[in-house]
């Protein structure tokens, strides 16, 4: 589950880690107020407008209504209104989004941390998450903060460190110093750097998160260690144990489909291809999927039923695939182990017949218990669905119908 930078934030500030300060609006009404209180709080006059939409690359992007970037300095209590109206409520497209781009509907006003003072601020970028190579939890860090950190790797991986945590002891205390060390502070900044890695690491392993990515942590002129923006993301198999970050979940910034799928309990992913995909089981999936591509379709979606295929579930299945236009055919590929293949056969027969014609053939392979009765229902049901034996078998027939 991908969260907003203001929610990254308020989970780094629960666990010590040094932020930029900032507040939320949905409302350009709201935004003078709420920048007010924050000027007294902070003492800041300037202020950091900043979209908030589950795509990087902000900064540069562009909202197509106004012209406005998705990251704008308000020099003054009296710009905040114009610049929040700028933003809120637009389409913001960036590198990282489609041609539309990203409704914006929050931005987070946050106070301008790039103050005047005895030494040059410094950005640094910061990354916490699994090496699935090495099976170890991994902190990336550069120099080079506030930058495309992909084209730093390319052009310049002499400037990418690692320090990778053996999970036995955790983050020991030499690895957070030579963090600090490898990005060239001393004194107060490498004392703050240290106490940052240490929080950040504990604030990963602490909401059970995926990715914690920091880009830029900044080394203010006064030498303090702070967060300037958040991108996280949190393993959702482990949401049932922190259920104050599930609440966190903005589903307008997901797929409606997808959206729809994971209330009714299907495993469903939006592709753009061409042939509707269900199954039961992830890696029967990924067979289909395989299959279909080398019959010379394109899989559309990625759909698991799960092991209870009832007529009610492959219904909404049913429904939930042919949303998308650009489906012209669909492979239904269930194994029967602990669901009898009859059953299944039964449940498309009845969702057909309830959904009334179905405007794309459907190609049914059922294999496992009662895989014969199944085929024979399928056979007899009247209607357009071709059944096949083997996997081959169905490719072809999704060959020959597309």
């Amino acid at each position: 589950m991908n969260l907003h930078e203001f929610q990254g934030k308020s989970i780094l500030e629960s666990f010590g880690v040094a932020i930029q300060r900032g507040v939320v609006v949905d409302n350009a009404a709201d935004a003078v107020t709420k920048a007010n209180k924050l000027s007294e709080e902070t003492g800041m006059e300037w202020f950091v407008v900043k979209a908030q939409i589950h795509a990087g690359g902000r900064g540069k992007g562009v909202v197509t209504e106004t012209q406005s970037h998705g990251v704008v300095l308000a020099k003054g209590i009296d710009k905040v209104e114009d610049t929040v109206k700028g933003i809120l409520g637009g389409h913001l497209v960036t590198k990282q989004t489609s041609d539309t781009g990203k409704k914006v509907n929050k931005v987070l006003i946050a106070e301008d941390v790039y103050y005047p003072g005895a030494s040059e601020p410094s950005e640094f970028y910061m990354s916490v998450l699994l090496d699935r190579e090495k099976e170890r939890n991994t902190i990336i860090y550069s120099t080079e903060g506030g930058m495309d950190i992909e084209a730093v790797a390319e052009e310049t991986p002499e400037l990418i460190f690692k320090e990778v945590i053996d999970p036995r002891v955790g983050l020991q205390g030499f690895q957070a110093r030579r963090i600090a060390f490898n990005l060239g502070l001393s004194g107060q900044a490498f004392k703050g750097m240290t106490k940052f890695v240490y929080s950040l690491y504990a604030a990963y392993e602490g909401c059970d998160a995926s990715m914690f990515e920091i880009n830029p942590v900044l080394k203010t002129s006064d030498d303090k260690i702070i967060a300037v923006d958040s991108k996280v993301t949190l393993d959702g198999n482990s949401l049932y144990r922190h259920k104050d970050y599930a609440a966190m979940r903005d589903v307008t910034e997901e797929d409606p489909t997808e959206v729809e799928a994971g209330e009714a309990g299907l495993n469903y992913v939006n592709l753009d291809g061409n042939v509707g995909c269900m199954v039961n089981g992830a890696g029967l999936a990924m067979a289909t999927m395989d299959i279909i591509k080398l019959s010379g379709g394109n899989p559309a979606n990625f759909l698991d039923v799960g092991g209870t295929a009832d007529a009610e579930r492959v219904e909404k299945a049913f429904r939930i695939i042919l949303k998308d236009p650009n489906v012209k055919a669909i492979l239904v590929n269930i194994f029967g182990g602990i669901v009898r293949c009859d059953r299944v056969a039964q449940g498309i027969v009845d969702a057909y017949k309830n959904m009334g014609e179905i405007p794309v053939p459907i190609i049914v392979r059922l294999q496992g218990t009662n895989a014969v009765e199944a085929k024979t229902l399928i056979d007899e049901s009247g209607l357009n669905v071709h059944s096949a034996v083997l996997l081959q078998e169905a490719a072809d027939l999704v060959s020959e119908v597309l």
